[in-house]
């Protein structure tokens, strides 16, 4: 049986933790800036953790990490 292929999208967009869990990063950060404000933009920088329901599917996504 072949190898199965990464999703190359979301193996730059996402990492899987120690505990298995998916990290991810927010939107709405790359343009249009001025409108939002300074403390919105600071939550933005952090990541954050992809909900149970939709890391199933990241997980098939995702064979070998």
């Amino acid at each position: 049986m072949p190898k199965m292929k990464t999703h190359r999208g979301a193996a730059k967009r996402f990492k899987i933790t120690a505990s298995g869990k998916i990290k991810r990063f927010h939107a709405f950060r790359s343009h249009i800036l001025t409108k939002k404000s300074a403390k919105r933009k600071r939550n933005l920088r952090k990541a954050a953790i992809m909900s149970a329901s939709d890391a199933q599917r990241l997980i098939k996504m995702l064979p070998y990490k």
